[in-house]
């Protein structure tokens, strides 16, 4: 059967996400802890006082949706950069126009709306930044990474970061229900909706995804027949349709956990083709360095500490150099990385921790273990009964650390790897209770 036709007459209209676009914020969806009745974004808007900041979150969760209903309920000019393809210039004529702007009218400032606002290095922020603290502009940054990594201190400082949730699985089934009897194609389709699990897995939390899967698997079916929805259906349409699928770059995150996964399954060849497709496709190459990082890590870790160091040094050396000399240390990174051998045993034994502690925040530290800098503190007890490891054969003694009714509990195992068996060997002769 060809829907070849279907879909090219469904590529000429505008795309399912802008006009699905919400224009006002009781229409937005998701995020009700920043724009629900009372939350901070919600009061800002109602109160007239908006005031710079970043939003911070994945893709498609609807921060540039966000930022024009906000300068459109607000009666604010509205200004857009993307720090892609935005330089020094172009910061400093938006700015200049605004300020122009702002002689002749006495409204609010400006908002100025930048997207991937982490990939601005430090001379377009500097430019940035006098604008923002003489409120010719407001400020909405858009990222998808930390801000902390990238966005300068004193501009970091002036606006507030607001962090961005991936859309639950309601938001989801409204923005489905909503397209199919909102829009104005899809309301004169009819559907048949059975099963949304594939649906909404293969979207990931990002709305745009969501739609798009939504506009493809209609453009599969003609006109007068009922588009089905159900699992099966889904995962065969979009698999014969991927290219349709990746519309705007959507396989961004695909990619990403295609290189980690390989260098987690000790792939070097694949991680290396991974590497590649992200570089050819002008990904961030501090986006890689970064995950390299948290790689090495959470999935190497003690079997090879080494690699947290190599790493740590990628990064700092992307950073300097920049492409495309970059790719040859992310290349020698990656490689290095999955040929090594693995363990997440610190990854499980933190978690593992930061669950128990959370369900034993008041047990008391021992005295014994605490610090007695007064004389008040050595009458009561503080430290008496602790035993300097140094003063003892092989620096150690036996001693409870844990608070007194968690004794015994064990938080780290070592993996099957030779650094960690010798650790095992080591711990076996102090604590032979807990490992063997």
């Amino acid at each position: 059967m060809d829907f070849g036709d279907n879909i090219g007459r469904s590529r000429m209209l505008p795309p399912l996400p802008e006009r699905m676009r919400p224009m006002t914020l009781d229409d937005y969806v998701g995020q009700k802890h920043l724009v629900g009745e009372g939350a901070v974004i919600h009061e800002m808007v109602s109160s007239d006082s908006l005031k710079s900041f970043i939003l911070w979150g994945p893709p498609g969760v609807g921060k540039t949706t966000l930022a024009r209903i906000i300068a459109r309920t607000l009666d604010r000019e509205f200004y857009t950069l993307s720090a892609v393809s935005a330089g020094v210039k172009d910061v400093r004529d938006v700015i200049d126009k605004a300020r122009t702007e702002s002689i002749f009218s006495m409204a609010h400032s400006p908002v100025l709306f930048i997207d991937e606002i982490h990939r601005f290095n430090k001379a377009q922020q500097d430019a940035l930044l006098g604008a923002v603290e003489e409120g010719v502009v407001t400020l909405i940054g858009a990222t998808t990474e930390n801000p902390s990594f990238e966005v300068i201190t004193p501009l970091l400082s002036r606006c507030q970061v607001f962090v961005l949730k991936p859309l639950e699985k309601d938001d989801l089934d409204t923005l489905l229900r909503r397209a199919i009897t909102k829009d104005t194609i899809l309301r004169t389709r009819r559907f048949d909706i059975r099963e949304t699990e594939a649906l909404f897995r293969y979207s990931g939390g990002d709305a745009r995804k969501l739609l798009n899967i939504i506009d493809l698997l209609a453009s599969t079916f003609r006109n007068e027949e009922t588009v089905v929805i159900d699992n099966s259906t889904v995962t065969a349409r979009l698999n014969e349709h991927l290219s349709v699928y990746d519309k705007g770059g959507e396989m961004h995150y695909d990619i990403i956990s295609a290189f980690i996964k390989s260098i987690r399954g000790s792939d070097p060849n694949a991680a290396v083709y991974w590497l590649a497709r992200m570089l050819n496709g002008g990904e961030d190459p501090l986006f890689i360095a970064r995950r390299l990082c948290i790689l090495a890590s959470e999935d190497i870790g003690l079997a090879n500490p080494n690699a947290m160091l190599l790493a740590n040094a990628c990064f700092n050396t992307v950073h300097n150099i920049g492409m495309p000399e970059a790719r040859i240390p992310l290349s020698e990174t990656a490689i290095y990385l999955a040929s090594s051998p693995k363990s997440n045993s610190a990854y499980l034994a933190i978690d593992k921790a930061m669950a128990r502690a959370k369900d034993t925040q008041d047990a008391p530290v021992p005295l014994y273990l605490r610090n007695a800098p007064t004389k008040l503190m050595e009458d009561l007890g503080y430290s008496d009964g602790y035993k300097y490891a140094h003063d003892y054969p092989g620096h150690w003694t036996d001693l409870e650390f844990l608070p007194e009714n968690m004794s015994g509990e064990v938080f780290y195992e070592p993996a099957d790897n030779r650094r960690e068996a010798e650790a095992r060997e080591r711990l076996s002769g102090m604590w032979p209770k807990y490992y063997k």
